[in-house]
């Protein structure tokens, strides 16, 4: 299914992050033209192509760490007419394969499309061999090789579907760090947010927090590493505030629900909807109400006693 670029769909994809988007891009395209291929220098999961190695296997493969063989490896299957995306982080691909993108993509002419990921700063969190700021200096010099450099996932998309149909090597530079976004979202949004709100609260002596969570932060379901480490550490920062608060009549709590039907829910496809209500004890949905509900007692003198929980409502899954 082609993904249909929308002022709702700019802000999820904003939040999943470039390389997470990448995959999901990708896997879109993929989806319906079977002459898609995806190479990873055994980086599947930091490119978001976990799910497209399940869901294309044939389409997908892994060369290891060994980034000037799968330049090869994707010269040779573009030229037998394969449409090929290969990715690995910048300065892998633009130094340690400097030669293998100037003969195959350079001088060859061979229509690879060569993903490079975390490019300029985004990576130093790995140390500086893993800085990409070298590489837009060294694609450029390779004659014959188009660089391009999309600002946002709308025009990582774009970028995708134009190269699909283009004959020539094109070098595919993203930027921007580890879906930032969803943390900014899911954890730094709600503690800076905390961090005003107690202030009064520390005068008066009394209150109550309530930050929503998910089971994400609570299961380690494959794919849901940003999204559900950015959860998990807010379920964390609920108890450690808990502690610290509690002299001060102050009470922390999170809620962690399942799927909650909301537009975002229906991005689900099928087969995950029903993956989820198979592992679900419970048949039905788990509507917002439900989760205001359970916020409002919360934030009520019914739950004065409680403190540092983390409320589930999921239908019951198992862990």
């Amino acid at each position: 299914m082609m993904l249909e670029i929308s002022k709702r769909n700019a802000r999820m994809w904003s939040r999943m992050g470039i390389r997470a988007f990448y995959g999901q891009a990708l896997s879109a395209i993929a989806s319906e033209n079977p002459n898609v291929l995806a190479l990873s220098a055994d980086l599947g999961r930091s490119s978001g192509l976990d799910r497209f190695s399940k869901e294309y296997p044939a389409q997908f493969l892994n060369t290891g760490i060994a980034e000037q063989n799968m330049v090869g490896v994707a010269a040779g299957l573009a030229r037998t007419g394969f449409d090929v995306f290969a990715s690995t982080f910048a300065p892998f691909a633009s130094m340690r394969a400097a030669e293998q993108v100037r003969m195959n993509m350079g001088y060859m002419h061979e229509p690879v499309k060569l993903v490079a990921l975390g490019s300029g700063l985004a990576m130093g969190f790995l140390g500086n061999s893993h800085y990409g700021l070298e590489d837009l200096a060294v694609m450029r010099a390779i004659p014959g090789l188009t660089v391009v450099s999309p600002a946002d996932c709308a025009e990582i998309y774009k970028v995708l579907l134009a190269c699909v149909d283009y004959a020539h090597p094109v070098y595919i530079r993203l930027t921007g760090a580890i879906n930032c976004p969803v943390f900014e979202v899911n954890l730094f949004g709600p503690l800076l947010f905390t961090q005003s709100v107690v202030k009064k609260m520390l005068r008066a002596k009394q209150g109550s927090v309530v930050n929503i969570a998910s089971t994400a932060g609570l299961l380690a379901d494959a794919g849901t590493l940003s999204y559900g480490g950015s959860k998990a550490a807010l379920i964390h920062a609920t108890k450690v505030m808990a502690r610290e608060l509690g002299s001060f009549g102050i009470r922390v709590n999170a809620i962690a629900p399942s799927v909650v039907e909301t537009e975002m829910a229906t991005q689900m496809d099928a087969s995950a909807r029903a993956a989820l209500d198979a592992r679900s004890a419970l048949p039905g949905a788990i509507e917002p109400g439900d989760v205001a509900d359970l916020a409002a007692f919360l934030i009520s003198e019914q739950s004065a006693r409680i403190t540092g929980q983390v409320m589930r409502i999921d239908r019951g899954l198992p862990f």
